[in-house]
């Protein structure tokens, strides 16, 4: 079985897909990747060695005409190369995770009688997923809420699967990450991070929090500021050379798998991947969305996990407010309350998002392999 992903602009898109392809590796099934030329995905498809295709597509400015005539023209140019490159590789099944190269790729798709899955990894679906979600036919969800206000015909399969996890995340040990970390077995870690450009609010935050977290002699904090924060957070932390010793400060962690399987507890941003990953876990978490994301899907997305019993949350607005201390040492200090979380995620099951949703896709391929016969 020959299946063909798709998706493009943020790691957000492409995460999942590289997860659900390592599932479909393991079934037997041979993968291949639709994306933009110079998207984030140009690098990272060829790196999980997953054949890649560049396909032109980008966004509009409503505020500019112009910009959604050369939107549309790609999309058409894009559509007629996909079409070739299908009659080329025969894939039985696309699935698109967003972005604006999912649409030229899906309408090459529908027009050649190939099935076509949606997948959405946030609690509002995006511009291209809505779009998209019209012709599918199937349509797989993060969060049941994603369905809200979009169009989608009743006859559309539509499966909440979870947002899969890559297997560097899940397979991680906490025992490699402490060793890794210099972190005791009996210590008790804190995890900070604000997704991959860092969060000067949450930086500052728990900064302003420093004494009185180390104050808890067994609490070590695994702090990781975004690249660009780092210097500004060392300011701010002022760390002192035994302080270093379970302050670890760091602007970039490209190992995170083994960060998170050492961590107790976390507090971060509510983007989709990270959620993905935090659920994955199941790490009890404080969460703090940001509130600039497009329709303020990461409140939503929190929203969601907390009404589960998985996390706390709080405003962005508010870290700066007794509220957030309170939650912040509530979140180290409780250990019943980290337990309840821990239970609540886990029962979530997103460690078998990835699984779920091949089944999808590969159900997909063999009803329209079935009704050709």
């Amino acid at each position: 079985m020959l299946v063909v992903l798709s998706g493009g602009g943020t790691a957000g898109h492409i995460n999942p897909a590289l997860a659900l392809a390592e599932v479909l590796a393991d079934r037997g099934c041979e993968v291949r990747f639709a994306g933009t030329p110079r998207g984030v995905e140009s690098r990272l498809v060829p790196e999980a060695g997953i054949p890649f295709k560049p396909f032109e597509a980008s966004g509009f400015n409503r505020k500019h005409p112009l910009s959604l005539v050369k939107a549309l023209r790609l999309i058409r140019k894009s559509t007629v190369q996909a079409k070739a490159w299908f009659k080329e590789i025969e894939p039985d099944v696309v699935v698109g995770f967003g972005g604006y190269v999912s649409i030229p790729v899906a309408r090459a798709a529908e027009g050649m009688g190939i099935p076509f899955v949606v997948h959405e990894q946030n609690s509002v679906m995006g511009l291209a997923n809505k779009e998209l979600s019209k012709k599918a036919q199937a349509v797989c969800l993060t969060y049941e809420c994603a369905r809200d206000g979009v169009s989608i015909p009743p006859a559309t399969n539509v499966v909440v699967t979870g947002n899969p996890v890559r297997r560097a995340v899940l397979s991680s040990t906490r025992e490699e990450g402490r060793a890794m970390l210099g972190i005791p077995d009996d210590a008790l870690m804190l995890l900070v991070f604000g997704g991959s450009l860092g969060a000067r609010q949450i930086n500052e935050g728990i900064a302003r929090l420093k004494a009185e977290l180390l104050s808890r002699p067994n609490l070590y904090v695994v702090h990781i500021t975004g690249p660009k924060e780092l210097d500004r957070t060392l300011e701010e932390l002022a760390l002192t050379e035994e302080e270093k010793k379970r302050w670890i400060a760091m602007g970039y962690q490209n190992r995170m798998g083994e960060t998170m399987a050492a961590a107790d507890a976390i507090v971060s941003r509510a983007g989709a991947t990270s959620l993905a990953e935090i659920s994955a876990r199941a790490i009890p978490a404080l969460l703090v969305p940001y509130p600039h994301a497009t329709a303020d899907h990461q409140t939503t997305n929190a929203r969601a996990y907390v009404a589960a019993g998985c996390a706390s949350m709080i405003p962005d607005a508010e870290v700066a407010t007794p509220a957030f201390d309170e939650l912040v040492f509530s979140l180290v200090d409780d250990a019943d309350a980290r337990a309840a979380m821990t239970k609540a995620a886990e029962a979530q099951e997103t460690a078998n998002a990835a699984a779920k949703l091949a089944d999808v896709v590969m159900g997909q391929a063999r009803s329209a392999a079935h009704a050709l016969q």
